[in-house]
């Protein structure tokens, strides 16, 4: 079965996550390929990192509570 870029690239973001547990925004982001998510599954995503123990921070390493940034771009 052939997977896509941006599915290996979440796999390997909850491995690291959840391995490290912890992530910054900015990891986050730049492990997605561009354009490869709906602001939905950003949302779950997150929502999904976060339920499966990993802390999200921000760039000061402030734990990140709200809704996920918009991607690049989006606003």
């Amino acid at each position: 079965m052939k997977t896509s870029r941006s599915h290996r690239a979440r796999k390997a973001l909850f491995q690291r996550g959840i391995q490290r547990g912890i992530l910054s925004v900015q990891e986050i982001e730049r492990a997605l390929p561009e354009g490869s998510l709906t602001d939905a599954e950003r949302w779950l995503l997150y929502y999904s990192l976060r339920a499966s123990g990993v802390e999200i921070h921000d760039a000061r390493g402030r734990p990140v509570e709200a809704s996920p940034p918009a991607a690049p771009g989006e606003h």
